[in-house]
């Protein structure tokens, strides 16, 4: 590294206590998703800890977006430093919500303690870790680089384990990524410091659901079970779509494995009585269900269309109905997003890459990850490719018991960041 890159360094090397403690009070901030708390208190956290040192800083509530309500509104914060002359825009996007807590915890799942280096919560490695990792680059570049070309933009957004439409899709909308105002993004989701993830998979949600004729249960004969029409999609799926689905390939790098072919996951499935409160005591109604509905999560590879994912489906049910009086169906769509993947000599990634290789004297490996983080906005609506997922964590840990992110890892890349924003930002 040249001298300036070693300043850089030293600068985030110096600052690792202020980096464990801003993770830490992150952490300590739950932000449950669903249904959405304490958003506001922790994008006023940060709103006033980047203020109070000249950034420019916007709360913006994403109003009318999806959940969004006045108990639990969708805040956002986004924070600009401009340089002391025009240039192009760097951006750190992280998501400052948390999916639930589950069991299985053998520490506080709140309380930012740091164990052997390893800095333990909800969402310590998904994603608090990597937004620390990137106000704390962003503050020692600042110091260290001040005479700087453009602008540093840091933002904590909404709702991205719910889809991020109260979140980056709202802002993207809005113009806050066009590519006229923002260049070059990371995303410091957890996908190991020394991998550059180049994009996701693309994701297909939807709801089926099968119809029949409530009866009493003594009678099941003059009812039609929505239950049993259910089954029999499937026991279709097991017998044809999921060995369909086993010999997909892609050539993109997806991490694991696994995902290198499509997947399906069945989300959840609901049929009959709907469930009682945890304090009823009383006995289920004999009731034959008339109706029963699945959420399928179909993952599909940038090789596949779109199209032909959701025909697949279709024709499934089309043949259980062929085969089975009575069967009746529908099919919902919820959520889509086509794959998305930055070209591996984008700005962002050469300069990224070669950052990696300064801090951590190896090369990258370039992935993809196996499902959808909030590139696919920037991307879909903001129309901006110069995006890339790089920040401090091991994908495994993301929401797991014990959630946690190594101290290290947060250090290696906040240098990694700060050495990309002189890259971008200070001409050689």
């Amino acid at each position: 590294m040249d001298t300036l890159d070693t300043k850089l360094s030293a600068e985030v090397a110096a600052r690792e206590a202020d980096l464990v403690a801003l993770c830490a009070d992150l952490v300590r901030i739950p932000t449950l998703n669903p249904p959405g708390q304490h958003y506001r208190e922790i994008c006023t956290y940060l709103a006033e800890r980047l203020g109070a040192t000249g950034w420019k800083v916007d709360m913006v509530r994403a109003e009318g977006a999806p959940a969004d309500t006045v108990e639990y509104p969708r805040w956002n914060v986004i924070a600009r430093r401009e340089g002391s002359r025009p240039g192009e825009c760097v951006h750190f996007n992280s998501h400052h919500d948390v999916v639930e807590v589950g069991r299985g915890w053998t520490v506080d799942p709140f309380g930012g303690e740091v164990i052997d280096g390893k800095l333990y919560g909800r969402g310590a490695c998904d994603m608090k870790g990597g937004l620390a990792a990137s106000v704390i680059a962003a503050e020692a570049f600042l110091a260290v680089c001040p005479d700087f070309a453009g602008a540093v933009e840091i933002s904590a957004t909404a709702d991205e384990e719910s889809g991020g439409y109260g979140g980056v899709a709202y802002l993207a909308e809005r113009g806050w990524f066009a590519p006229e105002r923002v260049q070059h993004v990371i995303i410091p989701e957890p996908l190991n410091k020394d991998r550059i993830c180049l994009g996701h998979r693309g994701v297909w949600w939807a709801e089926i659901e099968t119809h029949g004729r409530i009866a009493h249960g003594s009678m099941p004969f003059l009812g039609d079970s929505a239950v049993r029409h259910m089954g029999a999609v499937l026991a279709e799926m097991e017998e044809t779509l999921f060995p369909l689905l086993a010999t997909k390939h892609t050539e993109m790098p997806v991490v694991p494995e696994g995902a290198k072919q499509s997947t399906l996951n069945i989300n959840s499935i609901h049929g009959g009585e709907a469930d009682h409160p945890a304090d009823y005591t009383g006995l289920p109604a004999p009731c034959v269900p008339d109706s029963c509905r699945i959420v399928i999560d179909r993952r599909f590879l940038i090789e596949e269309d779109l199209a032909e994912v959701k025909r697949e489906v279709t024709a499934l049910l089309e043949k259980v109905k062929a085969v089975r009086p009575k069967f009746t169906y529908d099919i919902r769509d919820l959520f889509e997003v086509q794959p998305s993947m930055a070209p591996d000599d984008a700005p962002i990634v050469r300069t990224t890459a070669s950052a990696i290789e300064k801090v951590l004297a190896r090369q990258p490996d370039y992935v993809v990850s196996p499902g959808t983080y909030d590139q696919k906005h920037i991307d879909r609506i903001g129309k901006l490719k110069n995006c890339i997922a790089y920040g401090p964590g091991i994908l495994d840990l993301a929401h797991q018991p014990d959630e946690w992110v190594g101290v290290q890892d947060m250090v290696d890349s906040a240098k990694v960041m700060a050495l990309v924003l002189r890259d971008l930002l200070v001409p050689q």
